[in-house]
């Protein structure tokens, strides 16, 4: 039974992220659909001795939200430069720094023009790190057409897919008896407790950016990714 999962790339995502591409076997990055403004795409949140720190990537809207994510383009360079020297002063002193910052240094030196692209590149680097060997592809490399879950359907059914899983806020909208007439079972992934997991500075924080897990717990971090380890040991 291929599992198949569906979701817009994210800047340095939570480690619930990376627990869902883990748990499926195809991860559809579903960057066709509309660049949204303060949103996870282009920001994420690092843990500081002074409490949450945003990273925000500078992208052009010229005032206009209508462009797909995959047509949204980074504004400027000096970003990668504030951002390196944020995670490197407030993770300096992380049991895993020299480790982790080795590879996520590449990144942060590529002139990367495309939000995708730069969110791509960080998600297959940290699977790789995180041995997660799930395929991970791109929305636009299938035919999307229809309504928002006719969309969501026909990526499954080009992608092969025989069970869908979707996040629960997907209950909202989602069409199930479209997918029950094509064969194909809805399942609703659990964000589980993350936490805790040994962390600098004080009182632990959820829902931030994995860096600070990988940071934290070097190799170890796998270990944190509850349904993905479920996934392969069944």
């Amino acid at each position: 039974m291929k599992k198949v999962a569906i979701v817009q790339s994210n800047y340095i995502p939570w480690i619930g992220y990376f627990d869902l591409i883990g748990y499926v076997d195809e991860f559809i990055i579903y960057d066709s659909m509309q660049y949204t403004k303060r949103d996870w795409r282009n920001r994420n949140v690092i843990k500081t001795p002074n409490g949450k720190q945003w990273l925000s990537v500078p992208v052009e809207t010229k005032g206009k939200y209508f462009q797909s994510i995959f047509d949204t383009k980074i504004d400027g360079e000096k970003w990668q430069q504030d951002h390196l020297k944020a995670i490197s002063m407030n993770y300096a002193k992380a049991p895993f720094f020299g480790e982790i910052i080795e590879f996520i240094k590449p990144v942060y030196s590529f002139n990367h023009t495309n939000l995708s692209s730069l969110n791509r590149n960080l998600i297959i680097n940290i699977c790789k790190y995180l041995e997660i060997k799930t395929k991970i592809s791109d929305s636009n490399s299938y035919e999307l057409h229809g309504s928002r879950s006719e969309k969501l359907l026909n990526l499954c059914i080009q992608s092969g897919a025989s069970k869908y899983i979707s996040g629960p806020s997907a209950k909202e909208y989602l069409d199930l008896k479209i997918f029950k007439g094509n064969k194909i079972e809805v399942e609703w992934f659990d964000y589980v407790d993350y936490g805790p997991y040994p962390q600098l500075w004080g009182n632990f924080e959820d829902r931030i950016s994995i860096i600070d897990l990988l940071f934290n717990c070097g190799c170890e971090s796998k270990n944190y990714l509850f349904n993905a380890s479920k996934s392969n040991a069944s």
